[in-house]
């Protein structure tokens, strides 16, 4: 009997395994499989007797504490793993604005404007309900004014197969934006006990860190630890450690140069091709993102006890709870569809020829996929409130959830047209 060979070999496979991983990552699909998975087993492992191992694992702290480090590893999540997709879209940011969507302010005008409109107007339904609660319940004005990139776009590739390219082009420039808008709001109105001497050091690394990343190839043993220790510094001033991902990201140069440049690939006569150090950094880092930082820190967020029928009746009764699901699933298409139209009847603005209105509908729900950034500025808004975070956590998951429903089925719909329309 001849002998069987496996087709790849042993040494090969887990090098053939990590490159289909990093392939996966790359899916827009696969991101928010995984996101959604993290959320799932959260909700299920929060709401059954393994309650007490989950929150066992979550509020565990470790850390120096001389260093204003000593952070339960649910801390190290929000503060650590996620400044490491907020430094991810701060590179896509600084792209966008360098050489993508944002380049062009004519073109970027109209969802531009619409990330404002679904910021402001979320954020005044939230007001307006939770109003009579008092003033401490206005403090999560900022909750529903979030989009997560992840999710939408995810949600978009499920269903928007025949949709027009330019409907995620609109999603993505929408989304970006406001996610600088979020990272602005947490900046500016969720830091707390600013040390103002702590932020100062921080300057030097990053300016460290800003001057390397010029030198592109030849600095990454450098780059990593002067970013850790801009993140530290940052986290120590009472600035939430997020931001400090961001301006890491907005330091990184776009354009290859002559000192900053990273091998892509090579063109059909074999003479290699550059790309600059942003679009390197974000695919490397993005895989990071997706496959560990976002699922992490969604898995110990969203581990929300639902508290059964009573509980679930109890947090619809807030009004926190009721205005975080309104200022989601109605402020957001109101807001974004609503600024999209008034903009286009002005001269010079314009959507793209190939989307109707009813795309912009359908992608204004999928904005109102908050989860990620809603539920980071909930455990801002609400930190040590008990009752007033898990009835956040909740609003969030159910206006996500509806969001992404409605949204799924008006786009799903409308690619099921087009594609009886193409096939003629």
């Amino acid at each position: 009997m001849p002998e069987i060979r496996p087709s790849v070999p042993l040494r090969r496979a887990p090098h053939q395994l990590w490159r289909g991983v990093r392939e996966s990552a790359r899916s827009d699909a696969f991101g928010g499989a995984l996101l959604l998975g993290a959320t799932v087993l959260a909700l299920v492992l929060a709401n059954t007797p393994a309650f007490g191992g989950y929150e066992a694992v979550r509020d565990f702290s470790f850390g120096p504490s001389a260093l204003h480090l000593d952070l339960s590893v649910g801390q190290w999540a929000s503060d650590g793993l996620l400044a490491i997709f907020f430094f991810v879209v701060g590179l896509e940011l600084k792209e966008e604005f360098v050489a993508g969507k944002l380049r062009d302010p004519r073109q970027a005008a109209v969802p531009v404007a619409a990330a404002v409109g679904g910021v402001i107007v979320p954020a005044l339904i939230f007001a307006g309900i939770t109003m009579s609660a008092g003033g401490e319940a206005l403090r999560g004005w900022a909750i529903p004014t979030a989009t997560d990139i992840a999710f939408a776009v995810a949600v978009l590739a499920v269903v928007g197969r025949f949709l027009p390219a330019a409907l995620r082009v609109f999603l993505l420039t929408l989304a970006i934006v406001d996610d600088l808008i979020a990272i602005t709001i947490i900046a500016l109105f969720y830091s707390q006990g600013l040390q103002l001497q702590w932020l100062l050091l921080a300057v030097v690394p990053l300016a460290l860190f800003a001057v390397l990343a010029q030198r592109g190839r030849y600095s990454w043993y450098f780059l990593l630890p002067l970013g850790v220790i801009t993140w530290a510094l940052v986290h120590a001033s009472g600035v939430h450690a997020t931001v400090a991902g961001v301006l890491l990201g907005f330091t990184v140069p776009v354009l290859a140069t002559k000192r900053a440049w990273v091998q892509v690939g090579t063109t059909d006569d074999g003479d290699p091709t550059y790309d600059g150090l942003t679009a390197h950094l974000a695919d490397q880092w993005g895989i990071v993102s997706t496959l560990v930082a976002v699922p992490v820190f969604a898995f110990f967020a969203a581990g929300v006890r639902v508290g059964g029928v009573e509980g679930l009746r109890s947090a619809l009764s807030d009004p926190i709870t009721l205005g975080i699901i309104a200022g989601l699933v109605v402020g957001k298409p109101i807001g974004i569809v609503g600024t999209s139209f008034v903009l286009s009847r002005l001269p010079s603005f314009d959507l793209d020829g190939s989307l109707r209105w009813s795309d912009l509908v359908g992608a204004s729900f999928l904005a109102g996929i908050g989860f990620t950034v809603s539920l980071l500025v909930g455990e801002l808004a609400f930190a040590g409130t008990g009752a007033a975070v898990e009835h956040v956590k909740i609003g969030v998951l159910l206006g996500s959830f509806t969001a992404a429903v409605v949204g799924g089925v008006l786009l799903s719909g409308r690619s099921r047209r087009i594609s009886r329309e193409r096939r003629g």
